[in-house]
């Protein structure tokens, strides 16, 4: 598996198809949360919740997620700045996944930068083609 800036920044395709298995046998008791803008209906990000997380977002009104890297709570933006406001929580029909609409309050949701040293505002900033070669989305 590709790490760090070349798995960032690269044009290596290194899709993590393990990454379910592994939370799985890690024990993680946690659902996706995808996170969307609620004005533009962008995509930000993909994370994980476990109820204390999900408890957590409702409490503050912001995004809190589950770390299964780091086993521990991420409320989104504590360090960064970049907090996303939870505007509407969903649940999908098998109640397995979470949908945030949110709006960000900080530059990006990335924790990755753009050429110019700005925050992405969302972790999906490249696409793939046919032939599986990444391309920068503009």
């Amino acid at each position: 598996m590709t790490h760090g800036k070349n798995l960032e920044e690269g044009t290596e395709l290194t899709i993590d198809f393990n990454k379910i298995f592994q939370i799985g046998e890690g024990n993680h008791m946690v659902v996706p949360v995808v996170v969307q803008d609620m004005h533009t209906k962008e995509v930000l990000i993909v994370a994980y919740a476990n109820e204390e997380a999900l408890l957590e977002t409702f409490k503050r009104g912001e995004a809190v997620f589950y770390s299964t890297s780091r086993n521990e709570l991420w409320h989104k933006g504590a360090t960064s700045g970049d907090i996303l406001a939870v505007i509407e929580v969903r649940v999908n029909c098998e109640q397995n996944s979470l949908l945030y609409l949110v709006q960000p309050q900080g530059q990006g949701a990335c924790h990755t930068k753009n050429s110019d040293g700005s925050y992405r505002s969302s972790c999906y900033y490249r696409s793939i083609n046919s032939a599986g070669e990444l391309r920068l989305v503009q």
